[in-house]
């Protein structure tokens, strides 16, 4: 059955970018090493961080692979970090932090609040001993978008390294890294740039890249290291998701035929409020207040029907040509409708009509 994803990645793609697949490569070849230096310098371009400054590591895995790689390789053993949560991928951080045996506290808000960036302030004011700082921007648990820029200037006043989860939000949002002074920001290939999945990137501050070395916990992710043998040529370490290489190249392409993240962004934004509207038509609410609802994912609340069920739900909205998400947010019963990929204003219309055609059929049962 085919049918279109409603998820925040992996997404629905292009023809295009599926096609691109079709061919083989090898990943000592030099025409495949020039896809991969191209990669990383269309990166830098659009997250409008200069070359002289920043670089670009690729790193085999999903986006979880690269956050880990950053924070493993970059907080030391006499260092500390502060992670900021207010949802799943924040507090995916702390696992990992804790998996390898780094020193880190949490500052945590909850999943319908944004991390405030005069507490990150007091926080850092009262222990001296943290040198890093991490936090999610568009934190999917509820399709929250955190004010990134309130609290990276905090952070920067302070000196801190800061560390950005940037996995649903690049390409879809306009990041500027130079303006943000990030040292680290992550995303991956399966998101709002609407590759597939197989790789993560991470877009570095050169001086903060050469502070990693040695530092790394695992040899796979070492990310100094990856950065080291890629720099040369564009051959990454160890074997390479060729075919996802080929169709996140097409991916970018694609996106800058667009107009760029700014008309993304716009397409993105609209989907989600051309759905929002139409749900609150069929009486269905938000979990997140407007001001800080990102154009990503849409965290919904169960309709107030008695015999709702959401498997139920989802299997009739799949068999009408679409895949939603269920809710992750533990303290309300929700649902959640992503808003990117290769999906237009015509799909949220759609969807809406499918719901509302479950909401009757089940108060027919009644």
């Amino acid at each position: 059955m085919n049918y279109k994803l409603l998820t925040p990645g992996p997404l629905t793609t292009s023809e295009t970018v599926k096609k691109v697949m079709m061919v083989d490569h090898c990943t000592w070849d030099n025409d495949y090493k020039v896809i991969t230096q191209k990669i990383r310098k269309d990166l830098l371009e659009l997250a409008n961080a200069p070359e002289e400054d920043y670089t670009v590591i690729l790193m085999q895995g999903s986006g979880t692979f690269g956050v880990e790689s950053v924070i493993t390789s970059s907080v030391g053993t006499d260092e500390k970090l502060l992670i900021c949560e207010n949802g799943a991928y924040g507090k995916r951080m702390k696992d990992i932090a804790n998996h390898a045996g780094i020193d880190a506290v949490v500052y945590s808000e909850p999943f319908n609040k944004i991390p405030c960036a005069k507490k990150v302030d007091e926080i850092l004011n009262e222990d001296k001993e943290i040198t890093h700082v991490s936090m999610v921007h568009c934190e999917t648990t509820s399709g929250i978008l955190n004010d990134i820029e309130s609290v990276a200037k905090v952070v920067k006043e302070h000196g801190k390294t800061l560390i950005v989860d940037a996995m649903s939000s690049f390409g879809g949002v306009v990041i500027d890294m130079e303006k943000l002074g990030a040292d680290f920001m992550i995303s991956s290939s399966n998101k709002c740039i609407q590759g597939v999945p197989g790789f993560s990137f991470i877009i570095a501050k050169k001086e903060a890249l050469k502070k990693c070395e040695g530092k790394a916990r695992s040899l796979a992710l070492d990310l100094y290291d990856q950065f080291k043998t890629m720099d040369i040529d564009g051959k990454w370490r160890f074997t390479s998701p060729t075919h996802v290489v080929l169709a996140f190249a097409q991916a970018i392409k694609e996106l800058q035929e667009e107009g760029g993240i700014a008309k993304r962004y716009e397409r993105y934004l609209n989907n989600n409020r051309t759905l929002i509207a139409k749900m609150e038509e069929l009486g269905i609410k938000t979990y997140i207040d407007l001001e800080h609802q990102s154009p990503i994912i849409t965290t919904f609340l169960y309709p107030e029907i008695h015999n709702y069920s959401f498997n139920e739900m989802y299997e009739y909205i799949k068999e009408r040509g679409y895949a939603i998400y269920p809710g992750k947010v533990t303290e309300a019963d929700t649902f959640r409708i992503g808003n990117i990929g290769e999906i237009y204003e015509e799909d949220m219309i759609k969807l809406a009509e499918i719901i509302k055609g479950f909401m009757e059929e089940k108060a027919n049962e009644m």
